[in-house]
């Protein structure tokens, strides 16, 4: 399989996801909206974590009006808006992976070095959301892949039903390219679990690694063939 951009960006995404709810007490760091369910079970169940949780959605919506903010005034000034917030996630994956193995394992999401990491996090991913969204917005979701599968089951209910001939090779090239970025999420998480189970916040290193070679990949593609 040929590595594109929004499938680096799916990788990563479920790595930074799984990762961080496995490491953070069930925060979620990219499927912010998510966090909701686990504050209310971290209330009933008294897991630790509540004020992460609360505070995952404001830093999230923060850090995407200012990646929106950045880029545009970026792009006026004629500079290269992708790569530059692509390097701001990086930077921000390699100080979240240096905090959780600095101060990790955390036995208490509740902790500041616990938060703060958690939050680290969950800024890289949402300036990963804002890019896909801005720049790569006719590709498949890399961080939330319950719409993409929705999407998915329609698709396959439209061919099992019947669609009309000229319409069946745009309908089976969207299948393909939803279904392989399912997939690469999928082994994004994975990944994380494995890397969890075996190396606990040693697995952070990995999302870096994944967004220097998403960045290496932009830098080397020409505007206008991002893919």
């Amino acid at each position: 399989m040929k590595p594109t951009l929004p499938l680096l960006l799916s990788l990563n995404g479920g790595y930074v996801d799984t990762a961080g709810f496995l490491a953070l007490q069930g925060l979620f760091t990219a499927h912010v909206t998510g966090n909701f369910v686990t504050l209310g079970a971290s209330l009933v169940l008294g897991i630790s974590g509540v004020l992460a949780k609360l505070l995952a959605l404001p830093v999230f919506c923060i850090v995407v009006i200012l990646t929106r903010l950045a880029g545009e005034l970026l792009r006026r000034r004629g500079r290269p808006a992708l790569a530059v917030l692509l390097a701001a996630k990086l930077a921000l994956l390699i100080a979240g992976a240096t905090l959780a193995i600095r101060f990790g394992p955390f036995a208490s999401g509740d902790g500041a070095a616990a938060i703060v990491t958690g939050m680290v996090l969950v800024a890289a991913m949402a300036i990963q959301n804002a890019v896909h969204r801005v720049h790569l917005a006719a590709a498949p979701p890399s961080t939330l892949m319950t719409g993409t599968t929705t999407q998915l089951m329609l698709d396959l209910a439209d061919l099992i039903g019947g669609v009309a001939p000229e319409a069946r090779p745009a309908l089976i090239a969207r299948l393909r390219r939803m279904s392989v970025a399912v997939a690469v999420f999928a082994a994004g998480c994975a990944a994380a679990a494995l890397g969890f189970a075996f190396a606990n916040v040693w697995c952070f290193v990995v999302p870096p690694v994944i967004a220097l070679f998403a960045l290496l990949l932009r830098v080397s593609v020409p505007d206008g063939e991002i893919s």
